[in-house]
């Protein structure tokens, strides 16, 4: 049954050329003003795409045609596409329109016309252009320190689009890379959320995220040691940068310490505090500050004393390395003492 629709449209699109171009040649007249600013018209996905002919009262028989096959002859729709229709105003011009046009109404169309001298063509190509569009972008990732990354950013359009990254902060500025973004050793640093741009001049640019998340252990930026009167409030603080967040634990000597009687210790994000409300002769001394997360262990020597005692009070000099006290850390974190 297929088989004997494509003959009979065949012999249809025969018929209409022999009767198109085999009429006997008349008198001259004026043929036909085809649109000739250029070959090419180009459209964006989308929008509606006119191609004009205009003709005049001598012509006898008009048509459009796209490759081989025939969309209009005269006022006679030969296409069964609802988005294409005629433009007429009187007898002058014999447009074709397309609505709504995606990428397969692409190639040659053309505007044939039989006056009664001959026939004469003019071809246009419709070229249709697509907006970038990302349809595949990696997934949020969290990754150790020192690790290889690579982000992917695919994108279609037409033309094709050109693809490019930045890491938002501190500076945005932009990242070599395509459609993979390669990472080597990331550092924490590089942690951060990051842009993925496709353009192509269609349309607004394509633009997709990627939140990097870096982890790393912990480092004691910050400690501070408290100079303090018998029986005034002493705080000892300590801040430290990790991620994931750490947990902290306060030591006197070997003495791991715990909320008690005239001693608090307070935990805030990145920070702790060792705070005693009434301070005794027995409280001044050396403590220790451990910052713990699943990457490493990082401590520090902070000092409660009493003053005029000539101790640095912003301890600039008492981040160590306690070889015992990590020792000790580790074997509570894993006997949760």
């Amino acid at each position: 049954m297929m088989v004997g629709r494509r003959w009979y449209r065949r012999q249809l699109q025969a018929t209409f050329f022999r009767l198109l171009y085999l009429i006997p040649t008349g008198l001259p007249v004026r043929s036909v003003d085809v649109q000739r600013t250029t070959d090419n018209i180009t459209i964006r996905q989308g929008d509606t795409a006119v191609i004009r002919c205009y003709v005049d009262d001598k012509v006898s028989k008009v048509a459009w045609l796209n490759r081989s096959n025939i969309i209009f002859a005269g006022e006679d729709k030969w296409s069964l596409d609802p988005r294409v229709d005629l433009v007429t105003k009187g007898q002058l011009e014999y447009s074709l329109r397309i609505q709504k046009v995606d990428v397969y109404d692409e190639g040659p169309y053309t505007c044939s016309i039989q006056t009664k001298q001959q026939p004469k063509t003019s071809q246009v190509y419709l070229i249709v252009q697509v907006p970038a569009n990302i349809y595949k972008v990696s997934e949020d990732i969290i990754i150790n320190e020192g690790s290889n990354v690579t982000l992917n950013c695919l994108a279609s359009g037409r033309p094709d689009p050109a693809i490019t990254w930045r890491l938002l902060h501190p500076s945005a500025e932009p990242l070599d890379g395509e459609e993979y973004l390669d990472i080597s050793g990331i550092l924490r640093t590089q942690a951060g959320k990051y842009e993925c741009k496709a353009s192509n001049d269609v349309a607004t640019p394509d633009v997709k995220y990627v939140n990097v998340i870096v982890n790393y252990p912990p480092f004691i930026k910050e400690v501070k040691s408290s100079e303090s009167q018998v029986g005034r409030l002493g705080v000892l603080q300590c801040n430290a940068s990790a991620v994931p967040k750490p947990e902290f634990e306060w030591y006197r000597d070997d003495k791991r310490l715990t909320n008690t009687q005239g001693v608090n210790i307070q935990i805030s994000g990145t920070g702790t505090s060792l705070e005693f409300s009434n301070v005794t002769e027995d409280d001044y001394g050396n403590y220790t500050c451990v910052a713990t997360n699943k990457l490493g262990i990082h401590n520090a020597s902070l000092f409660l004393f009493r003053p005029g005692t000539g101790r640095d009070i912003n301890c600039s000099a008492c981040l160590t390395q306690s070889l015992w006290l990590l020792l000790a850390s580790i074997i509570c974190l894993l006997f949760k003492c």
